[in-house]
């Protein structure tokens, strides 16, 4: 299964001046395949040690930092002679181990010539300012569930991506039906190897299903083992309220949603555990379309959106029947799978700062506004279905009059005068020019 991430972690490699990396993702996204499949093909050794395993010598950082002395005892832990040039060491939830992230910076410092990965499911938990950790010595990579191109790749259609990432707009235009197809399949599906892999072996519907309840489940149980006890009742009723957040009209977090009378200090623990677990991501309202954008956030009104909309549909209990039933699967929710997909597109993209905009009346809401590498500020309007009507989208492009707006929904490529609509199959590559 090709993930695109890889060419990111060969960039590393090559990178003279590169640090110690650390490898963020939510838990079951494929970051351990995918290291393992990086040292496979990229170098002569690779040592591999998880610290949550039995066995795991998880006191090696805390005696001291020095390198030699470490290096001579995983030397010995894994059986094999460690060579700085052509030996990839691994050190899988690395937040098990103490010390273990910050001697990182020792090995940036004193021993450069090691190529070092991190990685860790709920490592963003302990990444908070106050505690040691190396900053300025690590550079980061987070893996996120397969894309939708991702995913076209494993469903044995290579020449379909082509034409996605060579913008070739007008043919692709020509397998719109096809691609309509594998888009309701995607909704279904998400973006997790596991379920992606069957699904792309199979075609069983009931099997992927069962694949993502039992990742719901391990989810579910990472909260019982890792999070505070204090705040674990919190996280769950976050958690299970994300479906019915996201099906709202107006999709704005309300912690009265949850609770009757729910305030932000009740929940606001319980949902930064979620976002550092990576299990959650949030964005915020701006209260200007200005530069930059994060400087006009609205830290008070944010949405909360899933790690993947396949995730999302099987606890919505989305069933197999909807994807063939015409457009319903757009349209399911409030088309809250439609916005999910959508952020889940734009999110890998480092190179874009997502929010959204809503009107001093919040009776409209514009789904997201982007800020590009170029400081160019662009709404995006998710539409799900061929119902194309956004009054929001209009009245913002109206008076803000931004010189790239784009309208995402099942239609063709197009450009009008005031906007380009955008088919959503190809939204999370528009942006890759």
């Amino acid at each position: 299964m090709y993930r695109t991430a890889i060419e990111v972690l060969t960039e590393w490699k090559l990178n003279t001046k590169k640090k110690p990396l650390i490898f963020l993702g939510a838990r079951q996204v494929g970051k351990t395949w995918l290291l393992s499949e990086f040292g496979r093909t990229q170098y002569s050794k690779m040592l591999y040690i998880n610290f949550e395993a039995k066995d795991a010598p998880r006191e090696i950082f805390q005696e001291n930092f020095n390198i030699d002395r470490i290096i001579t005892l995983l030397n010995a832990y894994g059986g094999l002679k460690i060579t700085p040039d052509n030996t990839l060491l691994v050190f899988d939830e690395i937040q098990t181990a103490p010390q273990g992230v910050t001697a990182l910076k020792y090995f940036y410092e004193n021993a450069p010539e090691y190529q070092i990965i991190a990685a860790g499911s709920l490592l963003g938990i302990n990444l908070h300012p106050g505690e040691s950790f190396p900053v300025g010595k690590v550079d980061f990579l987070t893996l996120y569930p397969l894309s939708f191109t991702e995913f076209l790749l494993a469903m044995g259609e290579p020449q379909l991506v082509e034409l996605i990432e060579e913008r070739e707009f007008e043919l692709v235009n020509s397998f719109g039906s096809k691609l309509i197809n594998y888009l309701r399949y995607y909704f279904f599906v998400g973006g997790m190897p596991e379920a992606v892999l069957s699904f792309s072996q199979n075609r069983d519907w009931n099997e992927v299903r069962k694949i993502q309840k039992n990742i719901l489940k391990s989810y579910e149980s990472d909260f019982s083992k890792h999070a505070p006890k204090e705040i674990l009742p919190r996280i769950n009723m976050v958690w299970k309220s994300i479906p019915s957040q996201l099906s709202k009209e107006n999709k704005k977090f309300i912690y009265g949603a949850i609770k009757e009378g729910g305030r932000a200090k009740d929940f606001e623990l319980a949902i930064q555990w979620l976002t550092d677990a990576g299990l959650l991501h949030k964005i915020y309202n701006v209260s200007k379309p200005a530069l930059p954008l994060a400087a006009y956030s609205d830290l008070s009104a944010f949405k909360l959106f899933h790690n993947d909309v396949g995730l999302l549909a099987a606890m919505t209990n989305l069933r197999a029947k909807t994807i063939i039933e015409g457009d319903a699967v757009f349209t399911e929710f409030k088309s809250a799978l439609t916005e999910q997909f959508v952020f889940q597109q734009l999110i890998p993209n480092e190179n874009l700062s997502i929010h959204y905009f809503t009107f001093d009346n919040s009776k409209y809401e514009v789904d997201f506004i982007v800020q590009n590498e170029n400081d160019e500020i662009i709404p995006i309007e998710a539409k799900s279905g061929e119902n194309l009507r956004a009054r929001s989208f209009r009245l913002f492009c109206e008076n803000f009059k931004p010189q790239t707006a784009i309208r995402t929904s099942l239609s063709n490529y197009r450009k009008e005068d005031w906007m380009t609509n955008v088919p959503l199959y190809i939204i999370g590559n528009i942006f890759n020019c």
